[in-house]
């Protein structure tokens, strides 16, 4: 087609050889949609946005997680850091560059893209490195610190009216870093949370509950053993809904209306519906 064209939806979904749906992903995730819009009218794509939609399909092709790929597709500036970048720097114990990598990628993708694309890989990888090389406490230490301390940077949204989200980890569990993520995907959608942190005794957790009165409580358990010490059945019978995040609820029979979330898009969305905003 000639310069100034007008592509129609389902012709650019044909030209690319992709569903609507997908183009229609694209463009509520990612922005890849038409760049001027007229009231009234159909949409229609440009010549530069069904380029930007080709470049899309080649980076994911290519093996580029879609959030990435689409950044660089609307012409983000460089690659973004992925795995082998953090890996680098968490082994040479360089939090500042640690720091500077987080705050490039999730400038980039968003928190949730970011810890799911790129951020959970290599924190698995460097425990599975510490479990295969022995040690490694420092490393992971290190890297914990320094993602931490770029999640909290996302913002603290104000609350306005009844509390939608409080966060805390079961009782003696200690590992809360995808505690921060979800406080820091929350924030970065202007959706409020209080996040209690590590090892909250059951007794503290209930008078939290009592105090803010949240319309959601996100308990995570990365183990079964301190899974099994919260206190499930009182939390359920409120009108809380209570969702739990981590592997350590896998064994454990369930209270009616208790739902287990398996991914931070999955928390984020169920936190956003609860609390009366679109996800």
């Amino acid at each position: 087609m000639s310069d100034g064209a007008r592509w129609s939806a389902g012709a650019v979904a044909r030209t690319l050889g992709i569903s609507p749906t997908t183009l229609r992903t694209w463009d509520r995730r990612y922005g890849l949609g038409p760049r001027t819009r007229e009231e009234g009218k159909h949409r229609r794509y440009d010549d530069g946005d069904v380029a930007t939609l080709r470049r899309m399909l080649e980076l994911t092709g290519q093996g580029v997680s879609p959030a990435a790929a689409a950044t660089m597709a609307r012409g983000g500036a460089g690659p973004v850091p992925d795995v082998h970048d953090f890996i680098r720097a968490a082994t040479q114990l360089d939090s500042p560059r640690l720091g500077r990598l987080t705050t490039e990628l999730v400038s980039a993708l968003g928190v949730i893209d970011a810890w799911e694309s790129v951020l959970v890989p290599f924190l698995v990888e460097l425990g599975e490195r510490a479990v295969e090389e022995g040690g490694g406490i420092g490393v992971e230490h290190v890297a914990s610190n320094a993602l931490l301390t770029v999640l909290r940077r996302v913002g603290d949204p104000l609350e306005g009216g009844r509390l939608p989200a409080l966060l805390a980890a079961a009782p003696d569990e200690q590992h809360t870093l995808p505690l921060e993520a979800l406080a820091a995907a929350l924030a970065e959608r202007g959706c409020a949370s209080r996040n209690l942190g590590a090892r909250v005794p059951s007794p503290a957790l209930l008078a939290a509950l009592d105090v803010l009165a949240p319309r959601c409580v996100v308990l995570w358990a990365h183990d079964h053993a301190y899974a099994r010490l919260a206190p499930l059945a009182t939390i359920a019978a409120t009108s809380t809904t209570l969702l739990l995040g981590g592997p350590g609820w896998g064994r454990i029979a369930l209270p009616s209306g208790v739902r287990r979330v398996q991914t931070l898009r999955g928390c984020v969305e169920e936190v956003l519906t609860r609390s009366g905003r679109s996800a």
